[in-house]
């Protein structure tokens, strides 16, 4: 199945969803099976090393350091890897409303990281392309 390209469909159509959980960004040295039992959300590795999102409290009990705490939502909408516009659209509403946005792009879906004191804010902003 592929996903819409559609910008206006896209944004129209798409029905975000807050995710239980708070979530943090770490950067670790070493390879992803020392960090596996974490069971990242996500992982990415850059020269500088290798990037977790994982679950808060599974940073704090491993004794990793973060500088800040996100909420996930989700865009509910299947959007084409290949769609033009949807990442720009959303930065642009969330900047308009001062509020910082992560994005991961999955196979389905697109997750936005957003600090955990603005996610309703942040939710009601991104609900505005349905109207």
């Amino acid at each position: 199945m592929s996903g819409m390209t559609d910008l206006d469909q896209l944004l129209t159509s798409m029905n975000p969803k807050l995710i239980d959980g708070e979530f943090v960004f770490c950067t670790v040295q070493g390879d992803y099976e020392q960090y596996a039992r974490l069971t990242p959300l996500a992982t990415f590795r850059e020269s500088e090393g290798l990037t977790l999102v994982i679950d808060k409290n599974d940073a704090i009990n491993a004794g990793l350091s973060f500088e800040a705490s996100f909420k996930q939502i989700t865009l509910s909408v299947h959007s084409s890897l290949e769609a033009v516009g949807l990442t720009a659209a959303v930065a642009t509403k969330l900047t308009s409303n001062n509020i910082s946005a992560n994005v991961i792009a999955a196979y389905y879906h697109d997750h936005i990281f957003v600090p955990t004191d603005k996610a309703q804010l942040a939710l009601t902003a991104l609900a505005e392309f349905r109207q």
